[in-house]
């Protein structure tokens, strides 16, 4: 079906050859791309909506991309399995840099919100790319010394996201937010497309259509009833009623044409194994609990603890701090050790301290508390994050190395979406209640368009309704962290249930031994 050229495996094991680090500093990049994208924005969306107007569709500008990144996710990981993983990443770099070009020349809100579309179809196949990419050139058992530089990118992203985005649009323009990406996707393509060599396949079979047009239906409702869900229409109404039913209907019958078309967008057989399928449930409860944390900690920082705004990124660094140095330990102790099931195990427990700690914070807290408690649930992540890449990675054949790492990555979009979804909803009703117990009908005046105010219309309200919003939000944090902590036992009971299989690929070599052969070799040739 494929025709292949075979090469010999990149040894991970030796000094890599330069050619191999350029490629992993442009995967990177990439990878910096697509995390980047939606922080800059963010910052930039109250000059965007001055300049272009139409504010009842702002949300449609985060949602647009959300929805075709997740979308187009399984897709891009099935595609590159079929046709080659080089010419798959470079086409979604190509069409990420057309999305955002589009997006920096938008004259109204409409394009905006279809240019980001395109931006998102792009970003979709940045990370799985980016997974499978590093997975054909690194054995698994080698693959934990490059954790900390994906951790690291992912704690760059989000810690200097607001603040790049605030410095670009306060002297350079909301549109340079775009443009921005074009240098730095350059960059990516040129380092990718001159010295990655990857073999090229020529599949004969065709396109499951109707599986991904099922997969993408699917996927659509339910990021639209996690992201308008108690916000745009009420959890109970017809719309989401309909997208619910819409969204299970399409994918029970995914599920069911899987089972027979010739070329599955995500073959079935991939969660025989009860590694992957394990590490699916574990990603989805981190997306659940990282976007929800990452969501309210900063707001309730900047309204209990009068934190500024401006620099809502580095509000977050013990957690990120802490992730990036578990990862990178993790890492370097599964490259030496080839064992791995501790840190799932001992992530999910970290975890669940951690958010229970945070959900006890007051109005009384500390930062310094504060901060404490964020490193613990950062240390939980940190021993998460790439780990469950890895172990799901190493439990499937080479040739489902994509949709591997797309079905991972999905899993854990899905779970940040219902993770701000539903700790939101929780976050807002509790917000909504203890208004109006504190405040009475001037709580629920001040909070009936949004439970979330920012620094400026805090700083408006009288003393009784600030002090009543303190304590609100304190409630509403206390509500949506002890929900992440009663969610993230489920980690820890999937993660007892792990099996330790040996990682391919022959780890650091012991004196006199020969080098142990690699199970199912990556097909790769470095320059």
């Amino acid at each position: 079906m494929t025709d292949t050229t075979e090469t010999p495996a990149v040894d991970a094991g030796e000094k890599q050859p330069r050619s191999v680090r350029v490629v992993l500093l442009a995967l990177m990049i990439a990878m910096m791309l697509a995390m980047l994208d939606n922080m800059i924005i963010g910052t930039a969306m109250p000059t965007i909506v001055g300049e272009l107007g139409g504010l009842e569709h702002l949300s449609w500008v985060v949602t647009a991309y959300t929805l075709a990144t997740a979308a187009s996710t399984p897709l891009w990981g099935k595609l590159g399995d079929m046709y080659g993983r080089k010419g798959t990443f470079l086409s979604s770099i190509v069409l990420f840099l057309i999305g955002s070009a589009l997006s920096g020349m938008a004259q109204n809100m409409g394009e905006l919100i279809g240019f980001r579309a395109v931006q998102g179809l792009g970003a979709g196949g940045l990370m799985v790319g980016v997974m499978a990419i590093i997975g054909d050139l690194i054995p698994p058992r080698e693959r934990g010394k490059y954790q900390g530089m994906m951790a690291g990118v992912m704690a760059l992203a989000m810690i200097g996201g607001p603040l790049v985005g605030g410095t670009i649009t306060d002297n350079w323009g909301w549109r340079w937010a775009f443009y921005i990406n074009l240098p730095l996707g350059a960059v990516a393509l040129v380092a990718v497309s001159a010295v990655l060599h990857l073999p090229k396949k020529r599949s004969k079979a065709r396109i499951d259509y109707l599986g991904a047009a099922l997969l993408t239906v699917g996927i659509t409702a339910i990021v639209l009833v996690t992201t308008w869900g108690g916000t745009e229409y009420a959890w109970g109404s017809a719309r989401i009623m309909e997208l619910i039913g819409i969204g299970v209907a399409a994918l029970v019958g995914f599920v069911f044409w899987q089972t027979r078309a010739a070329e599955p967008v995500v073959p079935l057989h991939i969660f025989r194994s009860r590694n992957f399928t394990l590490m699916s449930v574990i990603g989805f409860i981190t997306g659940f609990v990282m976007f929800g944390a990452t969501l309210f900690l900063p707001l309730y920082q900047q309204s209990v603890q009068g934190a500024s705004a401006t620099n809502s990124g580095l509000l977050l660094l013990p957690m990120l701090g802490a992730m990036l140095v578990t990862s990178m330990v993790a890492g370097r102790v599964t490259t030496n050790t080839g064992k791995y099931k501790v840190f799932p195990v001992a992530g999910s427990a970290l975890m669940i301290v951690g958010l229970y700690l945070l959900s006890t914070m007051d109005t009384g807290t500390s930062r310094l508390m504060s901060g404490v408690f964020m490193a613990v649930v950062g240390l939980g992540m940190g021993c998460l994050m790439q780990i469950t890449m890895l172990v799901a990675q190493n439990s499937v054949e080479m040739k489902d190395m994509g949709v591997a790492s797309s079905s991972t990555t999905l899993f854990r979009t899905l779970g940040s979406s219902f993770g701000v979804a539903i700790m939101g909803a929780l976050f807002n009703n509790r917000v909504q209640d203890v208004m109006s117990e504190r405040a009475g009908a001037l709580g629920s005046k001040v909070t009936e368009q949004s439970a979330q105010l920012d620094a400026k219309s805090l700083k408006e309200l009288p003393v009784l309704a600030r002090e009543a919003y303190q304590h609100a939000v304190s409630a509403g944090t206390h509500s949506a962290f002890l929900l992440g902590a009663v969610v993230a036992v489920v980690a820890l009971a999937a993660a007892v249930f792990v099996k330790e299989v040996p990682l391919r690929g022959a780890g650091p070599k012991e004196e006199g031994k020969p080098d142990a052969p690699a199970a199912q070799p990556p097909v790769v040739e470095a320059v």
